[in-house]
């Protein structure tokens, strides 16, 4: 991983699953202090102003407070490793290269609101990142450390690791709550929210993986330092993938707010072949493009909301000049149609209509018709699923006919 601010995830880079190693460089700590006030935990990260990393940026306390609130009983803590969108590759190095990280994060979320279950949650398409994960939890039940947790819940907690389905949809949170359950992973409605009723009806966080890594940092150091690590009014460091068109393309961690234009010139070494910049998928492809006027942005979530996208997961994919827009619309909506699991009509049909007509269009056989078709689509289709899945396939869509409805218009047939 290329970084130049190596402040959470480098203490773990070299320690893989040797836990006494980790422990070592100072792991741990924040599992001990939780231990010794659990009821400062929230607030901290409340402080912290830590935010969810895998998509939404939902403030993280407000996804842990319902739960610790809630009566005790059985309540789940589950880390979301199963990452499956084109261009977004963070979780999985966490996985290989910091899993201690992420699993006392977890611990330390069981801590906060008394949950006695944390399910390490991994696409088994990774097969090196369920190895090392699954090595790493079990150094954990035997130690010291994970009977003083259990000791302040007074009862036993369980720490498990579960394959997901290996589907894109299985990362939507309600999907993943299915799957732990030992179901399909079909997304459910919400309300109600998976901290009133989740796995088998019991309170429930879900949490992405490079979410729960910064959380041992913050108990360790403090919401100030944390803040204090991003740019503007962003808090933190983000893990940026960085794909694409550039001439090192990577895993950057970064302070949260740098710049477009930073991470793709300095740190991704600019463009290949010294072609210009066109265009960046932002968080993935599933969000709005950003293009030329878009680079001085700060890679935030409130920032890059601004500009009518989302920062996402902070997967960022590159286009050059020279390289077609409607192709690389068309390879992702083809990844929507295929990664859709069928449950909700519109959702299927309308992301297999979506790349039917895409396809036309690229390969040269569209006419004037398929544009309006496309445009009707995306005035229909979102908010017909009963996830994100349909509204992320419309959105890169709809983006792509408003920057670059010139490129439609020149594969039309006459």
């Amino acid at each position: 991983m290329h970084k130049s601010n190596q402040v959470l995830m480098k203490d773990d880079m070299m320690v893989g699953a040797d836990l006494p190693a980790w422990l070592a460089r100072g792991g741990g700590e924040g599992v001990s202090k939780a231990l010794q006030e659990p009821a400062a935990v929230i607030p901290e990260i409340e402080q912290a102003d830590l935010r969810g990393m895998g998509g939404a940026g939902f403030a993280t306390h407000r996804k842990w407070a319902p739960v610790a609130g809630a009566a005790d009983g059985d309540k789940y803590v589950i880390c979301n490793g199963n990452e499956d969108e084109p261009g977004t590759f963070k979780d999985r190095f966490l996985l290989e290269h910091t899993p201690h990280q992420v699993i006392e994060g977890a611990l330390i979320a069981a801590v906060a609101t008394r949950a006695n279950h944390v399910v390490v949650y991994v696409n088994p398409h990774q097969p090196r990142a369920l190895a090392v994960t699954r090595d790493a939890v079990s150094q954990w039940r035997g130690h010291e450390l994970y009977a003083a947790i259990e000791n302040s819940l007074g009862g036993a907690l369980s720490l498990s690791v579960v394959p997901s389905s290996g589907l894109y949809i299985g990362g939507e949170e309600t999907a993943v709550i299915a799957t732990v359950e030992g179901g399909f992973p079909f997304p459910r409605r919400k309300p109600p929210f998976p901290a009133e009723m989740g796995v088998h009806g019991a309170p429930t966080i879900v949490n992405n993986t490079e979410t729960l890594a910064h959380v041992p940092g913050i108990l360790r150091h403090g919401a100030s330092w944390y803040r204090g690590l991003g740019l503007g009014n962003a808090s933190g460091t983000k893990l940026y993938s960085l794909s694409g068109d550039v001439l090192r393309p990577g895993l950057y961690e970064l302070p949260m707010g740098t710049t477009l234009e930073e991470l793709v010139f300095e740190h991704g070494g600019g463009m290949l072949q010294g072609k210009a910049f066109k265009a960046v998928f932002t968080g993935g492809p599933s969000n709005t493009l950003l293009t030329k006027g878009d680079l001085d942005v700060p890679l935030d979530f409130d920032s890059v909301r601004q500009r009518r996208s989302r920062l996402g997961t902070g997967a960022m994919i590159v286009v050059s000049e020279g390289t077609g827009i409607v192709r690389k619309v068309a390879e992702y909506v083809n990844f929507f149609a295929q990664g859709s699991c069928g449950q909700c009509p519109p959702c299927k049909g309308g992301t297999f209509q979506l790349a039917q007509v895409l396809n036309r269009i690229d390969t040269g056989r569209g006419v004037r018709s398929d544009l309006e078709a496309l445009e009707n689509l995306c005035r229909l289709l979102p908010g017909s699923g009963r996830c994100g899945l349909i509204d992320g396939a419309v959105t890169v869509v709809e983006s792509s006919l408003h920057h670059f409805i010139d490129e439609y218009e020149a594969l039309l047939m006459a």
